[in-house]
Formats: C-alpha cells, sequence, structure tokens
C-alpha cells in the first residue's frame, strides 16, 4: 500500500475494487484485502502496526492464492510474497517489474497489468492453475 514512499501516504487503492470485480466470476473464492480491513493503518501505532504486519504475513503463507498487486518495489510485498512461497502458496502479480528477482524467482504468474490479469481469468486459467495446485498437495 505504501510501496516505496518515504513519506506515510498510500499509493491510491483504486486497483483493489477492480481486482474484486474480476475475481468476482471465480467459483469458490473467498477474498481478504489488507486495506478494506485496515485502512487507516498509517496511524497505527508501533504495537498494533507490528502486529497486524506480522498477522499479514501469517495470511500470506496461509491463502491458498496470493495477488499482489506491484507497481513499484514494495518491501512489505516482497515479504509476503516470500512467505507465501516458502508455504507452497500460489502467488500471482500484477506488476511492470517482471525483470524483479522476487517476481522471476518467487512467482507462479506475472501480468503486467489488469487488463492482462482480467483475460486470463476469463479465461478460466485461474482456476486451471488452483486446481493443479491443490491436486498437486492432495497427491503428497
Amino acid at each position: 500500500m505504501q510501496g516505496s514512499r518515504q513519506e506515510p501516504s498510500l499509493h491510491n487503492q483504486d486497483y483493489r475494487p477492480k481486482i474484486k470485480k474480476i475475481l468476482s466470476r471465480v467459483k469458490n473464492i473467498e477474498i481478504y484485502c489488507p486495506y478494506e480491513n485496515h485502512p487507516r493503518s498509517l496511524t497505527y501505532d508501533q504495537a498494533k502496526l507490528k502486529e497486524v504486519f506480522l498477522d499479514h504475513l501469517r495470511k500470506a503463507a496461509s491463502v491458498d492464492l496470493l495477488i499482489a498487486y506491484l507497481p513499484e518495489a514494495s518491501m512489505g510485498t516482497a515479504l509476503e510474497i516470500w512467505e507465501a512461497s516458502r508455504a507452497g502458496r500460489v502467488i500471482i502479480t500484477i506488476s511492470p517489474l517482471a525483470e524483479n528477482w522476487v517476481i522471476k524467482a518467487l512467482v507462479n504468474r506475472n501480468f503486467r497489468d489488469l487488463e492482462e490479469f482480467e483475460q486470463f481469468v476469463n479465461r478460466g486459467e485461474l482456476e486451471v492453475l488452483l486446481q493443479s495446485k491443490r491436486t498437486k498437495v492432495d497427491d503428497s
């Protein structure tokens, strides 16, 4: 949400409803949005900030799918991706940073923009990706 900003401010979060709308076509999913649950996070004291951040890292490791929108590098999102990767979760990024090592090394699929991601979902490929991951887990 903050990306690489030095001041305590957030990037425009208008992409979140767009992603939610795209995902509304996918069956049997539950969406957790950190911003919806913590819209005033910039006002949190140190203890609350740490509690929420560590909880988000735990959530990243427990979800079936992590979607990260990265118009620029973000240390927090990189840690969420790391935790999801360590837990064997499916990770999708929507980012022009295709050459970023975190994306190249840890992400299952990267899309350069929301339109490319939407086409992927509309073709049913997200559901196929999730099912293939579930099948691998069931076979273990």
